[in-house]
């Protein structure tokens, strides 16, 4: 399919991961793709998309400095023109227990993941406006803006953020025909869940590397396996096409049945 042919895409933490295989979706479809990560990275990952004739082009941004977004989305702008969907992806996790955890900790989180996401919003709107064409935005959430797990407090509250943040500003901007949506990811194969893994296994205990995502899964997903990246970017994909027009302030899960709400 090409229905981003001519598209303008900013995919936040797009070097690896979810982010990645969300601007190869988007570039397999022909769109316009801004590959963007804090890490060189991304670079590297560009190189990869451009040698495939895809088209993209990379921007190292850190989504919690204000200065950098509004470097990003000028970037994107120059390079390729209006703005016509921009997905948030860039994210972090720490885990540690209630009494070990610090407002480094706290704060790393919350800027990243929460402020992040507002600022890219911010300047989505804006070029989005200025241009008069609308466009869609999503937002990554995450399974813990649904239910908090154990020893991420922090982390879980940076997500609920999320999700009160798009339904708040997709209010603000829904008469304009610009659709802001999130989604909340649940178990999927990337390096954070495999930290995730190592992390929950050492302080809770008993598990090999591993294990835990393994029984964790068996246990709680009704699929019985774990996501993949390109399950995530196929939510992402139908939610910024024409096919999702009427769909505004919404937070949609893809954890294979893990949280049926």
């Amino acid at each position: 399919m090409e229905r981003f042919n001519n598209k303008t895409v900013i995919i936040t933490g797009s070097g690896r991961g979810i982010g990645k295989e969300i601007a190869l979706r988007f570039a397999k479809e022909k769109a316009n793709v801004i590959l963007t990560s804090n890490e060189k990275l991304v670079h590297e990952t560009c190189k990869e998309f451009n040698e495939m004739e895809l088209k993209a082009s990379s921007f190292e941004a850190d989504v919690s400095d204000k200065n950098s977004v509004i470097e990003l989305f000028n970037f994107a702008e120059k390079t390729y023109g209006e703005i016509n969907i921009s997905v948030h992806n860039a994210g972090v996790i720490t885990i540690a227990k209630v009494e070990d955890l610090t407002e480094k900790e706290w704060d790393f989180n919350l800027d990243v993941n929460t402020k992040g996401v507002f600022l890219c919003c911010q300047q989505a709107i804006s070029k989005m406006r200025a241009s008069g064409k609308g466009g869609s935005i999503i937002n990554m959430a995450s399974g813990q803006a649904r239910d908090g797990f154990i020893y991420t407090p922090h982390y879980a509250a940076s997500k609920f953020g999320v999700v009160g943040l798009t339904q708040s500003l997709a209010k603000e901007v829904a008469i304009e025909n610009i659709n802001i949506n999130a989604i909340c990811p649940g178990i999927i194969d990337t390096d954070m869940w495999t930290y995730n893994d190592t992390k929950w296994g050492e302080i809770l205990g008993g598990y090999k590397k591993g294990e835990l995502m393994n029984d964790w899964v068996q246990k709680n997903v009704p699929m019985k396996r774990v996501g993949t990246g390109k399950d995530v970017a196929s939510l992402v994909s139908f939610l910024a096409s024409e096919d999702a027009n009427y769909i505004t302030g919404q937070t949609i899960n893809v954890d294979g049945g893990l949280i049926m709400s």
